[in-house]
């Protein structure tokens, strides 16, 4: 067994810009609580616009500060348990175990946890944000008493496991679609959440999987994971383009995933009468559109996306059996002292996705 060390290297954020790697004592995991190594952390769009100071996360007028400093960062997580605290034995894992747990710890007494929709938890703390879920941008962590856990197969390659939170997102996105054989189906943003968005819906079979984005790179590894046709926005009218491929009809589904206000507008532009268009995205400021198209020109079915509640078990099992492409969505890894530059490369776009490895 690894002896586990009285200290632990963490990325602490304190504000906006102001995140520092710092010596903490590591903590020892007390009533249904588990205690992780940390393998790897993914570095999500939300933590960069966390560390760049998005409303969202530090608060305005309009939305309530969500961040609660000081608090160590990530949710994309894969990790090695270590030990266990009193009656955490209940919950399946057992030392030496490598583990996920899901971003979101809910409450479980709300009327959402109480029906089954624990992602919709009005009290729940998500890993990184919140003060009492200390995130995965560290040597150690702990999975707290009423976090929801999952096993992951030994074989499964880092990379792939530190996807599955971002996959089980993408899930969810995928299944609030509806999407039916046969559909056209457009997929704006080829960061990690739209090429995961990419492949699962190349298992539904659409008639036609178009990938939006204006990064070149992410075009190409969104035609390897499965999309048909690629289109750059700032290369030609995205719109128009995706009118003319449909007799002027639209697509039958559109994901919203560039996290950009500007592809809200484009979707209702480019998506059918009687369509579905999937909101995910988590917007670093508000935007407007013409709701006329969404109800009396073109009564667009509106949905939704949020977290990926109930699919980790099928996300990790699809990669450990290979049924869903995922190669090249990962293209850094840097160490956990590094964790400035992960934050700047999402910043400017770099690669896709970076993980902080302890």
């Amino acid at each position: 067994m690894t002896r586990i060390p009285d200290t632990m290297r963490a990325v602490r954020c304190y504000g906006p810009g102001d995140y520092r790697l710092e010596t903490l004592t590591v903590p020892e995991p007390g009533a249904d609580e588990i205690l992780v190594q940390v393998e790897a952390c993914g570095v999500c769009a939300s933590d960069g616009k966390c560390f760049g100071g998005a409303p969202l996360f530090w608060g305005d007028a309009t939305r309530p500060q969500f961040v609660q400093p000081p608090v160590t960062p990530g949710h994309e997580l894969i990790g090695r348990v270590v030990a266990l605290g009193p009656g955490a034995e209940a919950q399946g894992l057992k030392v030496g175990d490598r583990a996920i747990s899901e971003q979101i710890v809910p409450c479980w007494k709300c009327r959402y946890c109480r029906k089954a929709n624990y992602h919709l938890c009005v009290e729940a703390d998500v890993y990184g944000f919140r003060r009492r879920v200390q995130g995965a941008m560290a040597d150690y962590m702990i999975f707290p008493a009423g976090s929801l856990n999952h096993k992951v197969p030994e074989e499964l390659p880092r990379d792939q496991a530190a996807l599955i939170e971002p996959l089980a997102c993408s899930l969810r996105a995928v299944e609030r679609s509806q999407m039916q054989l046969g559909d056209v189906v457009v997929v704006a943003g080829a960061g990690t959440l739209g090429l995961g968005m990419v492949a699962f819906a190349r298992l539904r079979n659409p008639g036609l999987l178009i990938s939006i984005d204006r990064l070149a790179p992410r075009l190409e590894l969104a035609r390897s994971l499965g999309a048909d046709l690629a289109i750059d926005p700032g290369a030609e009218n995205a719109v128009q383009r995706v009118l003319d491929l449909t007799e002027g009809y639209g697509c039958d589904v559109y994901i919203e995933a560039t996290g950009h206000p500007d592809a809200v507008n484009q979707g209702l532009s480019m998506i059918r009468k009687g369509g579905n268009f999937v909101e995910f995205s988590v917007m670093p400021r508000e935007t407007t559109c013409d709701w006329t198209l969404i109800g009396d020109a073109k009564e667009i079915n509106i949905f939704g996306a949020h977290l990926g509640p109930h699919l980790y078990p099928t996300v990790i099992d699809y990669l450990a059996r290979g049924l869903v492409k995922v190669d090249g969505i990962v293209t850094d890894a840097l160490p956990l002292e590094d964790y400035a530059e992960g934050f700047d490369r999402v910043h400017r776009g770099q690669g896709i996705k970076t993980l902080l490895v302890p």
